[in-house]
């Protein structure tokens, strides 16, 4: 196995990403995030047994293939996922039109949000969900419990405008 981690200080917490075709996968990650291949092992069966990825100047995500019989599933075979990878992002837009462009589903378009970030979150043809942030302004705790509050009344009141149509 082939590595170049010396960039890379394994970081005290990674993700493991579990892929239906995870060769084709990090094929998209390095296109759509602009990953770098630090390590990588193929399985006796030729697909891909294990990945190191290096993303977002300093992250590692590593990235197997589904196998079932081990336990080991994707997205796919639970048709969604229950978690975000966040990546802290210089440029939200720019993140989100690379993404996009290597095939990426848009769950949330980039908007000014109120925790002082632009935000965008998307899903990738593999199941997995990524969110990208790119911090606008420093909002205080009071002042984001006050905008979050308004926001939650006015989600509210429109999921109960809704009802009564």
């Amino acid at each position: 196995m082939e590595t170049h981690m010396s960039k890379f200080a394994m970081p005290r917490l990674s993700a493991y990403l579990v892929c239906r075709d995870a060769a084709k996968a990090i094929d998209f990650y390095v296109a759509a995030l602009g990953a770098q291949v630090l390590a990588r092992l193929d399985g006796p069966d030729g697909k891909l047994f294990h990945a190191t990825l290096g993303v977002n100047d300093g992250a590692v995500v590593m990235v197997a293939e589904e196998r079932p019989q081990w336990g080991a599933l994707s997205p796919a075979s639970f048709n969604g996922t229950a978690v975000t990878l966040h990546l802290d992002v210089k440029d939200c837009d720019a993140a989100l039109k690379r993404a996009t462009d290597a095939g990426v589903r848009v769950v949330m378009p980039a908007g000014d949000m109120f925790w002082g970030d632009r935000y965008a979150l998307v899903e990738d043809p593999f199941g997995h969900r990524w969110s990208f942030g790119q911090k606008l302004r420093d909002v205080s705790p009071a002042e984001m419990e006050a905008t979050a509050r308004e926001m939650f009344k006015q989600a509210a009141g429109c999921a109960g405008a809704e009802k009564e149509a």
